[in-house]
This record gives structure tokens, C-alpha cells and sequence, in this order.
């Protein structure tokens, strides 16, 4: 190959006298590009698919519409070789055959000083007749097929060699694809060599506009950063327009681009809405785009951001079934009535927007209901106050942002919110985060420089030829307006945010043809190496990917209860506390609390005193209250916002027997919930209400594991150590008298509730068994069915329990010295000295939560308590905590409720008359289901654990709606068919090879030529090892 450069040293004197410049330098960088490089200084690089649309040669496979001669889908064409030609030129030979075309040195310079005008030309040709760049997927290969046996049969050995090389590299690249599937190292590889645009990894991106100058210039600066960060796949901008704007619309050619019917006036209701468009264009893009059925990732993105770095969802996390999005933490509506009246889940409302980064069936079952509540959003004009939405406009500008939150908890769809991956300049990144995008939404200032997008809304900016927006200060005046480090890299992101919209407005004013601007100061510095490194595409950082409402795996200080209390409508404690954590190399897994109530004013104040509890015991993860109500009770219902909700239909009466036990409730509740909501959480805590967390309850402290829960002793069930456990179980052996609080792994969970659920009925329906020398029940009403109904369920699977009695104390017990109990269950009654009792029956119809400050009556100070016996006061100084804690709950509840001054009200009165006799008895007998005949566990209690069963616990759970199985199966069945199809090519290359062997000797001569020719090392520079994704990263 070295020929090529002495072929351009012997031109150079001949094409001094021309009106191109000599050519001093030609670089083939297979099989994507062509770099030349001319004496005055001019570089260009120019793409496979340019090279070949424009090839000066005669081609048999132009089509020929309405006269013109058009080249279509060369999207993803490639160089296989190029030799010279004489003294002036080079033939390329492309991977699909097409090699007649000789390249002069002065047709390249004319195709590199006009590339960006003659691609605009090309994609408006292929505009103008319904064409395409991408290849037409089905007769691809059948004429590639045909074309290499054509070859094969009439071109001999030459022939045969590059047949060979084309089939060999389309071999490795199915062997690597399999490799990378079958490996599963497409998950969080962390390089580039997964974004290959193949499933399951193809990517596409989208953002909104519609036709006026305002936005043409933010899809300017969109589409440079777009290639300069060298986001993997295709991006398509949703334009809408009317129809009287597309006639003097001039920038159509700003960006590959789906034309979407404009709704910014609502066709139905008249509303002026523009930002509707978002949802409408994404909704009509699923519908008539192609790319659509052959993507797997979508990301989304607003027309004024710049990115910094590739968005590659499977890096970031990204999920089928949740997406990674950004936070937006000002939809308040979130948290308020406004959720409640949009969605059937508020609980599952998340605060979020700007960038999402989500799987192609999430955004198919998603698209749909994000415009439907739009436009519900945007017709409720009586809750548009800042109260509800938190726009301080009150006009509903926001309401495609709760339209798509609003959307995505009524579809189910869960996120993994980011606060490190976007940032708006102007703002300071934390130590350690490396943002991927910029969202200029909101004014900036480095110094006495400013820029706000909306000063620029009308500016024609882009067809106003050497024309930049003002520039901004250099790095090193930077340096010295801030010596602080973090303040200064927010001005440094600030700078760069401005320069790379002003580069990508230089490159779009010279692809119009504008005059080559004069030389400046500032023009400099965007060309120059130091601003190359400045903004060169980003990598993502640790910190950069830490999740808001994910646990880290090192310690740091947990606020995933400042999320959850923000939702709860509870006050936090703002004290910090740094969540423990053993082996910083071993991520814990995720856990969930959960607990059962119903639609009364007795459960109410049980949950305001437990979620507020759980927010200030440090426990991991999330709590979600599963209210069982009837339709009536929820009509009537206050207490929606005590806690993140789950409801579930109520099964008190229940819907065959008839039966009135609304203890069936928690398992019928754990049932719905593990069917209707889908949890990454792995370990699943059970409590109940009337419960008040005083530490973590976390698997690894307790020691559960996959087929080994953790619970707290039960010692009055006595029916699992006779006939009952015989009657009802097959395993009564395996039947442990437990209860209270439960650790389980999410598997078994899911194995078991509907076992819980049977078993309660089994019980329940077993009235001859109902008496208390079987059942352990004083009443003997059957009232602990539930109870009997989670262990002989557990016997049933056989689920051994690691039973711990450290967990769990009732207040009035003494407890045991040392021990540091994590839950407080108030089931029972408790006094303190001769004048002061607690019992949570006395105030079964009080409504403590709606009354302004209602509070139960205080426990006696600390200071009074007998002195001499410690056992007393240790055990009177727990029952004082406990109504302490469930004051405070109250306290701080009535505060966010914002009552009224408390000096006017008085304490309520505890019940003393029954309203419903039956409804009494029955929580009568709720209070006392565990009554004082437990038996006391000894505290050196052996513990079993299954060594085993613990390292099982950590295997991942598969998406509730993935199929993951079925894409393994399917694609093993690709590969296998590849490789038989490539074996079979192979056998029918060396057979044309072996043929052309016996065949005239002189063809020898010309192929030892050609391998002479080819085998000198240092002819050209030839760079193919970069990534396929990045070919398009030089056509504008």
C-alpha cells in the first residue's frame, strides 16, 4: 500500500497548477472512514456511507425515480481495502461489492469542502421519494448472497479472497455477539464494546420540538453534543408542526426527523397547550416510525440539553419494568390530593422528568396513558395553584410532567431515580459526580457573563451566517474569578455548555455554506486541542450512578427515609444516621417493609405511630401499608396520606362463607401486594400495626436466607404440637409457633401467601377445632385462625424458621438484660405504677389522627419509677417509651396537619361505651389474642443456620415480566443458525478457491502482485478498530 504515497508525491507538482490543493496525506480507517488531509491545511473525514452514495462510477444498483438517479440504504456500508490508481486517484472497494469507482485526489477535496451541503442535498432527495438510508433488512441478504455467488462463479481467486475476508469478519462478529449474550456481559460492562446496535442493546434516542427558530438552535447544539459524546444508535427529533408553519419552515434538515401533526392546540377541547406535543409525538412515533419495531432502549430527552457522555441504559441500571429518569423534586403533586385524584396508585407517583432511559415495552404500555393524563391534568383547572402542582405560574405549564408520572404509576412503571446524572449550570455537582447531561432550562452567570435561553427565544441565530451566541470567559479567567474547587467546576460546566451550542452552530453555518468566518481569539480555542480535552465524551463515576432510592453499598449516611416521609406526609427527624454496613465488598440486599391495616381511625393512629418509627430507626428501604377497605369505607376514608398506600380489596366478610374475620386481611392484603406491584426488594419484613420500631431489622443481622425466614416466638400456639397441625398439614413436625414480626425471602414469599391465605380459611372453617385446649384461644371464636394459617402454611413448604426472641417485646414484659429489642408490639394491656395503664381496646373508636392534637394520656416521668427493683424499671422505662414514641408520632402528625392552637383543645376521653357489640368483642379479642399464657424463650436460644440457603438468598430475581428465558432459548436458535450458515459458507468459498487454483497459471501472477502490493506495512494508516456505532458520528 505504501504505492498510495509515492503516488501523491509524484501528483504533487502536477496539481500545483489546478484550483485544489495537492493532497499531503490519505488515511483509510476500515471499514468506517476516509481521512484526507490537503497542503492548505484543510482535514476532512469522510464516511463510508458518503463515499459511496457520491462513487463516480457506473452503478447497477442506482434506482432510477421520477429521473433521478438516487443510491439508497448505505446506512451502514463499509471499506474493505482501497488501492491506487496511477498517479491521481484510488478505487475503493466497499462490503457490498460495489469497487468500479475511482476516487481522484482533487474529487475528494470536493468532496470533503462541500460534505455537509451535498448529505443535505441527499437526504432531502431520498425525502422527496419515500426512501430511506437504512438498508432494507429482508433482501439484504439474499442479495448479498446472490451477489457473492455471482462473484464466485465469474471472478476467480481475487475474488474469492475478499469473499473470504467478508465472510470471515461476519463470523467473528456473530461469535463476539454470542459470546456477549450467552456471558450476560451486556449488563454493566463499563467499556463500549456492548453498544453495538444489535438486540438486545439498540438504542434509540428521541427529543420533542416544534417549528420555530427557538428551537432550532437547541437542536443544534442537541445533535453536536450528540456526536461528540458518541451516543450509540440513531436519534430521530419529533417535529411538530401545523401546516402553515411547514411553508416557511426552514430547518428541516437540522436532524433526522419524524413529522408529527402539532396539538399545541388541542384538536378537541381548543386548549393552547404546546408541551402536550412530547407525549402526542412520542405516542405517533410507536405508531408509523419503523424504528420503533426494531429498537430495545429509548432515551428521552429535552430539545435544551447538551449531553456530555454516552447514555447507555444498561450501565445506568435501566431495567425492563423500570426505567432510570431524573429527579425532579418540585411535582409536589406527588405528595398531595392532586395524585389521589389522577391516579388509582399515588404511592407509586414518582418525582421525576428530563431524562428518562426506559425499555421499549415500558414506553409502549406508557406512551398512551402519559397524553390521556396530560390532558386530564391540564383540564383540572381548579387544583392549578402552587399549593398542588408547585408552579409558580399556576397555569398547568407542568401538567405534561405530572401526565407522565401520573401515567406511569397508573401502568405500574417504577424508576430508579438519579439526582447525579443531569445538571442544570449554574448549579454545583457534588465531589466525586461526573454529569452526562446538561439541561439549560434556567439561567447561568460565570462572572459578569450571563445566559438565559429565553432572551434567545425568537433568535434566528442559526441561518444568521458567523453569528455564535456571546462568548463566554476563557478557562483561565475561570481560574481566577474562583479558587473554590467545587464552585469553580460549576463554572467550568457553565463555559462548557455555551461553547459546545456556539461549536455546533460554527459546523451547521458552514454545512449551509457560509463564509469561512474570519480569524478570532475565540474561534481559535473552540478549534484547538485543549478544548478537544475539555469535552471529550465523559465516563460515568461510582458516585455519578448512585440512586436516590437505592441503599449504597459502602456506608454512607441513609435518606431513603427523607423520600419516603416526604410521601408518608410525616415529619423528619433531620438528624443524620449512618446505616451500618459489615462487609462493604458484599452489597446487602434490598429489603421492604410491609404491614396490614384497614379503613378505621383504631388503625390510623397505628400507622402514624409505625411509619414514624420506622423513619427514625434506620430501617433500609421502604414501607408500604396494604389497606383493606370496601368501596364505602374508602368513599369516606381520611387517612390516604398517613403512609406510602397499597389497596387491596377487603375480604372482612368474606366474598363465599360469609364469614366476618377481618383478620384475613393480611395475608388476603400480602397476596395482592405480591401480585399487583413488582418489587426489586429481596427480603420482604411483615409487621403489624400496632408495632413501634426502635432499630433496623435488616436479613443479614438476623441470619434469613432463602428457605430460612426469621420470625419471633409465639409459645401460645399450641395446635402446632397436636392434633391440629395433624389435621391440617402434612408436615406437622415442621410447624413453628411463631408470628408478630416475619423476615422472609422474596421467593419464598411468593410460594407461600397463597398457602397463608388457604390455610386462614382451612382453619377459620374448622369450627370443631375452635376450642381453647387445641387452639390455645381463651375465647375459642377462632379468632387466631390467621395466625394458625402462617405456620401450618410454612409447614406445608416446609419452611424452617430461625426463631429469635431479641427482635421483639410486649411493653409490660421485663426484658431481658443486654438486649436490644428492635420492635415494641403493644398488643397487650401495660401499666406503669398503681395509676397509669395503657390499653390500645380503650381507644378503638377515638379519632386520634383528626382531632387537633389528641394524644393518649402521658406515662409518668422516668424520675418517679421505684429505684430498687431494676427489673421494674427496666421493664416501666420501656412501657414509657413506647407511649412516648406514639405521642410524638401524634404530635408531629397534627403539626403537618397545621391545627390550630393547642391550648384550646382538650385530651380525648378513652371509649367507655361500645357502639357495635360485635365489632367490640371481636377487638376485644384482638387485644388479648396473645394473652399472658406465652411462654418466655430462654435467651441462649440455639439458632439453626443453613449456611447454604444463606448464599442462595443473594441470587438476582427476574423481572415479573421479563422472559428473559425465552430471549436466551430464542437467541441460542440464532446462533446456531448463523453458524451453520456460516459453515456452509465457508465450504462454498474453498471450493470456488480450490477451482480457481486449477485454473490459467497466469492469473497467478496478477494475485502475487496484488499480495506484494499488500504487503508492505507502513503504506497507509489504517485504524478499524473503532466501534460500529460511531460511523455516523461524522455525517451532519
Amino acid at each position: 500500500m505504501s504505492a498510495i504515497h509515492r503516488t501523491i508525491r509524484t501528483i504533487q507538482t502536477a496539481a500545483g497548477a489546478g484550483q485544489y490543493p495537492r493532497l499531503t496525506k490519505f488515511r483509510l480507517k476500515a471499514p468506517n472512514s476516509v481521512e484526507v488531509e490537503f497542503e492548505n491545511g484543510s482535514l476532512y473525514t469522510l464516511p463510508a456511507e458518503y463515499l459511496r452514495i457520491n462513487s463516480p462510477s457506473v452503478d447497477s444498483k442506482i434506482r432510477s425515480v421520477g429521473g433521478e438517479k438516487v443510491i439508497y440504504g448505505r446506512r451502514h456500508v463499509g471499506i474493505m481495502s482501497a488501492e491506487p490508481v496511477g498517479n491521481y486517484g484510488v478505487r475503493l472497494l466497499f462490503d457490498d461489492l460495489h469497487k468500479t469507482g475511482i476516487f481522484t485526489w482533487d474529487y475528494l477535496y470536493h468532496l470533503g469542502s462541500n460534505k455537509f451541503t451535498m448529505m443535505r442535498n441527499y437526504i432531502r432527495t431520498l425525502r422527496k421519494h419515500g426512501l430511506s438510508r437504512d438498508p432494507q433488512r429482508r433482501k439484504s441478504h439474499q442479495t448479498h448472497l446472490g451477489n457473492a455467488i455471482q462473484i464466485f462463479l465469474g471472478g476467480g481467486v481475487a475474488a474469492a479472497r475478499v469473499m473470504w475476508w467478508w465472510w470471515w469478519r461476519s463470523v467473528v462478529l456473530a461469535v463476539t455477539v454470542a459470546v456477549a449474550i450467552v456471558g450476560g456481559s451486556g449488563q454493566r460492562s463499563g467499556g463500549h464494546d456492548h453498544h453495538r446496535q444489535q438486540a438486545p442493546w439498540r438504542i434509540h434516542t428521541l427529543f420533542s420540538v416544534e417549528c420555530q427558530n427557538y428551537f432550532d438552535w437547541q437542536t443544534v447544539g442537541l445533535m453536536h453534543s450528540f456526536r461528540k459524546a458518541r451516543q450509540p444508535g440513531p436519534i430521530t427529533r419529533l417535529l411538530s408542526c401545523t401546516d402553515e408553519q411547514k411553508k416557511s419552515y426552514r430547518g428541516m434538515d437540522l436532524a433526522p426527523t419524524l413529522e408529527v401533526p402539532s396539538m399545541s392546540r388541542h384538536p378537541k377541547t381548543g386548549d393552547w397547550y404546546p408541551a402536550i406535543n412530547k407525549p402526542a409525538g412520542i405516542v405517533h412515533w410507536l405508531k408509523h416510525s419503523k424504528d420503533a419495531e426494531n429498537v430495545d432502549w429509548v432515551v428521552i430527552l429535552d430539545a435544551d440539553m447538551i449531553i456530555r457522555g454516552p447514555i447507555i441504559p444498561w450501565e445506568l441500571g435501566a431495567e425492563k419494568g423500570k426505567a432510570v429518569a431524573a429527579y425532579y423534586g418540585y411535582l409536589v403533586g406527588c405528595d398531595n390530593i392532586l395524585a389521589k385524584l389522577h391516579t388509582k396508585h399515588p404511592e407509586l407517583c414518582d418525582k421525576v422528568g428530563g431524562l428518562l432511559v426506559m425499555h421499549i415495552d415500558d414506553l409502549r404500555a406508557l406512551a398512551p396513558m402519559w397524553l390521556s393524563k396530560t390532558e386530564e391534568v391540564r383540564e383540572d383547572r381548579a387544583h392549578w395553584g402552587t399549593n398542588y402542582t408547585g408552579d409558580i405560574y399556576e397555569k398547568g405549564w407542568i401538567s405534561e410532567m405530572y401526565g407522565y408520572s401520573f401515567g406511569a404509576a397508573e401502568v405500574g412503571l417504577r424508576h430508579k431515580i438519579n439526582n447525579n446524572l443531569m445538571i442544570y449550570p449554574g448549579y454545583i455537582p457534588q465531589e466525586g459526580v461526573e454529569p452526562i447531561l446538561m439541561h439549560y432550562g434556567l439561567p447561568f452567570s460565570v462572572g459578569n457573563w450571563s445566559f438565559s435561553k429565553l432572551e434567545h427565544h425568537e433568535d434566528i441565530i442559526v441561518y444568521d451566517c458567523g453569528r455564535l451566541f456571546p462568548e463566554p470567559p476563557y478557562p483561565r479567567e475561570v481560574n481566577q474569578i474562583e479558587t473554590a474547587p467545587e464552585k469553580r467546576r460549576a463554572l467550568f460546566l457553565n463555559i462548557e455548555c455555551i461553547n459546545v451550542l456556539n461549536e455546533g452552530l460554527l459546523l451547521q453555518h458552514a454545512a449551509y455554506g457560509c463564509p469561512k468566518p474570519a480569524w478570532s481569539k475565540y474561534l481559535s480555542f473552540l478549534r484547538s486541542k485543549a478544548f478537544a480535552e475539555l469535552t471529550r465524551p465523559k465516563l460515568l463515576t461510582p458516585k455519578t450512578l448512585q440512586m436516590m432510592n437505592e441503599e449504597p453499598n459502602d456506608q454512607v449516611v441513609d435518606k431513603s427515609h427523607v423520600q419516603i416521609a416526604e410521601k408518608a406526609n410525616v415529619q423528619v427527624v433531620n438528624e443524620p444516621r449512618v446505616q451500618v454496613v459489615d462487609d462493604p465488598a458484599k452489597p446487602h440486599p434490598k429489603i421492604h417493609t410491609i404491614f396490614s391495616t384497614e379503613c378505621s381511625s383504631y388503625f390510623d393512629w397505628q400507622t402514624v405511630g409505625l411509619v414514624h418509627s420506622f423513619h427514625q430507626s434506620g430501617q433500609p428501604g421502604n414501607i408500604t401499608r396494604l389497606l383493606s377497605c370496601t368501596d364505602e369505607d374508602l368513599k369516606n376514608y381520611k387517612g390516604h396520606h398517613l403512609a406510602p398506600t397499597h389497596y387491596v380489596p377487603s375480604m372482612s366478610r368474606h366474598p363465599l362463607t360469609g364469614d366476618w374475620y377481618p383478620a384475613i386481611n393480611k395475608p388476603a392484603a400480602v397476596l395482592h401486594w405480591l401480585n399487583h406491584v413488582r418489587t426489586d426488594a429481596e427480603y420482604i419484613v411483615i409487621l403489624d400495626a400496632d408495632m413501634i420500631m426502635r432499630g433496623p431489622i435488616t436479613p443479614w443481622e438476623f441470619k434469613a436466607a432463602k428457605g430460612r425466614p426469621v420470625s419471633t416466638p409465639y409459645g401460645y400456639l399450641i395446635g402446632c404440637d397436636n392434633e391440629l397441625a395433624k389435621l391440617h398439614t402434612r408436615h406437622p413436625e415442621a410447624c413453628d409457633k411463631v408470628g408478630g414480626v416475619i423476615i422472609m425471602h422474596i421467593n419464598d414469599l411468593r410460594k407461600f401467601a397463597l398457602l397463608w391465605l388457604h390455610k386462614t380459611e382451612e382453619v377459620r372453617a374448622d369450627r370443631s377445632h375452635w376450642s381453647r385446649n387445641i387452639t390455645g384461644d381463651v375465647y375459642e371464636s377462632g379468632w387466631i385462625s390467621e395466625m394458625y394459617g402462617y405456620s401450618f402454611g410454612a409447614a406445608e413448604l416446609n419452611l424452617r424458621h430461625n426463631i429469635n426472641n431479641e427482635i421483639l417485646i410486649y411493653p409490660g414484659y421485663v426484658p431481658v438484660p443486654g438486649v436490644n429489642y428492635r420492635i415494641f408490639h403493644y398488643g397487650l394491656e401495660f401499666r406503669v405504677g398503681s395509676n397509669w395503664s395503657f390499653d390500645k381496646a380503650n381507644w378503638i373508636h377515638t379519632d386520634m389522627v383528626n382531632n387537633c392534637w389528641a394524644k393518649f394520656p402521658d406515662p409518668p416521668d422516668p424520675s418517679t419509677l421505684d429505684q430498687s427493683d431494676p427489673d421494674s424499671r427496666a421493664r416501666d422505662l420501656l412501657s414509657i417509651e413506647c407511649v412516648r414514641k406514639l405521642n410524638e408520632a401524634l404530635q408531629l402528625h397534627h403539626e403537618r396537619s397545621r391545627c390550630g392552637d393547642p391550648k384550646l383543645l382538650s385530651t380525648p376521653k378513652q371509649d367507655t361505651v361500645k357502639k357495635d357489640p360485635d365489632i367490640d368483642t371481636v377487638t376485644a379479642t384482638v387485644s388479648r389474642k396473645i394473652g399472658k399464657i406465652e411462654e418466655k424463650h430462654n435467651i441462649h436460644e440455639s439458632r439453626v443456620i443453613n449456611r447454604t440457603a444463606e448464599n442462595e438468598s443473594r441470587e438476582l430475581l427476574s423481572p415479573p415480566v421479563g422472559g428473559a428465558s425465552q430471549t436466551f432459548s430464542s437467541m441460542r436458535l440464532w446462533i446456531i443458525a448463523l453458524w451453520a450458515f456460516s459453515i456452509l459458507g465457508f465450504m462454498i468459498i474453498m471450493s470456488v478457491m480450490l477451482s480457481g487454483r486449477k485454473g490459467p497459471k497466469k492469473r497467478g501472477k496478477g494475485g502475487f502482485k496484488a499480495k506484494r502490493r499488500s504487503s508492505h506495512p507502513g503504506f497507509w494508516d489504517i485504524d478499524g478498530g473503532h466501534d460500529r456505532h460511531l460511523r455516523n458520528a461524522d455525517l451532519s
